[in-house]
């Protein structure tokens, strides 16, 4: 056994305690959540995608907006990829939905369209790892299968002050089977306890509400007033900066959009004509003309910043009014861009900024 294993196992006591302090905190005060009403897979599955990187109040509009389009697996599954694009437009991360759809055609080909039933062939699934799975699996299924996120993460390093790094798998992996060896029958209700506690109680970013945490009695952070020290992390490397220029280049009511490469940041998405670097104005011009837009008026500049996880955009944009449509683009409508036209933050807020 390493050293994360003997650490928690010397504690197994403090985690014993966990379900009989949890589950009736949970039952008094859970939030009502769209995807608590049932425990259907894939509607947890998709819930679970969602929430990766993105706040709850953001993802509760988009959960609906998606099952309204794509209610099953399915649709989600026949879903042209454009469409799916739209429904994800502006949460991020897209690889997340395309691996959505991936797995969806696999439930569809291999499973006969039933959501698959066994902890490996929900593991197996493209863009499912362990913290998903364990998520599925034991919310919908009850199985003793851990969903170790970030805040499952901080609540066990905090409780049991325990100064292991938290972005090292070993350390992910002993808290996964320390906690499998505690987990309740009632499976799912435990790991949706475990995560609320993070989210709304032991929470990042700052000191914890230990006034109103189940765990307080048993906590060792609370208890030596070290709350704040934990979770340890590795030192972030420091984002790669990039300078770009985008392009609102206008002809009539239409704007020019045009497909980002199939692989690499913003895969396969829509965006505004760019170029590296940041042009002047009469750069700028120059471009849109070698581009054979016949540019007319410059009618705005606007300088923005985008951050990515590992990459800074530093943003400057010009609105140019065109008399040219050349067919390296794709002029798209404003009811195309409303419906059809699925942009990435980092290009759509140029979009809203005249909305």
């Amino acid at each position: 056994m390493d050293e994360h294993g003997i650490a928690l196992q010397n504690s197994g006591a403090i985690l014993a305690r966990l379900p009989e302090l949890l589950l009736p905190w949970f039952a008094r005060n859970a939030r009502e959540l769209p995807w608590r009403l049932d425990r259907e897979p894939y509607h947890v599955w998709l819930s679970e995608i969602m929430l990766q990187q993105t706040r709850v109040e953001a993802v509760k509009g988009y959960y609906s907006r998606f099952l309204s389009a794509l209610p099953t697996v399915k649709d989600l599954a026949d879903a042209a990829p454009d469409a799916l694009h739209k429904l994800w437009e502006g949460l991020g991360y897209y690889s997340r939905v395309r691996n959505l759809q991936a797995a969806a055609k696999v439930i569809m080909e291999r499973h006969g369209g039933v959501f698959p039933r066994t902890h490996a062939e929900v593991r197996a699934l493209p863009g499912i790892g362990p913290y998903t799975a364990g998520a599925i699996c034991s919310i919908c299924f009850d199985f003793p299968t851990p969903a170790v996120d970030g805040n499952v993460l901080r609540v066990i390093t905090r409780l049991l002050a325990w100064d292991a790094c938290v972005d090292r798998d070993g350390t992910k992996k002993a808290v996964h089977d320390a906690l499998a060896s505690v987990y309740p029958p009632e499976a799912g209700t435990f790991t949706q306890s475990l995560m609320e506690l993070g989210a709304t109680v032991c929470v990042p970013n700052g000191a914890p509400n230990c006034d109103a945490c189940p765990l307080r009695a048993i906590c060792r952070a609370c208890a030596s007033g070290e709350q704040t020290r934990y979770p340890v992390r590795q030192k972030k490397k420091e984002r790669r900066i990039e300078d770009r220029t985008v392009f609102v280049l206008r002809c009539g009511s239409d704007e020019a959009v045009r497909k980002r490469p199939r692989r690499g940041l913003l895969a396969d998405l829509w965006e505004y004509p760019n170029v590296s670097g940041t042009l002047d104005p009469a750069a700028a011009i120059e471009q849109a003309q070698a581009w054979g837009c016949e540019p007319g008026e410059l009618q705005m500049q606007l300088d923005r910043v985008h951050i990515f996880t590992h990459v800074q955009w530093n943003l400057r944009c010009y609105y140019i009014t065109c008399r040219g449509k050349p067919a390296c683009f794709t002029w798209a409508s404003p009811e195309q861009m409303d419906n059809e036209i699925a942009l990435p933050t980092a290009f759509r807020m140029f979009l809203q900024e005249t909305r």
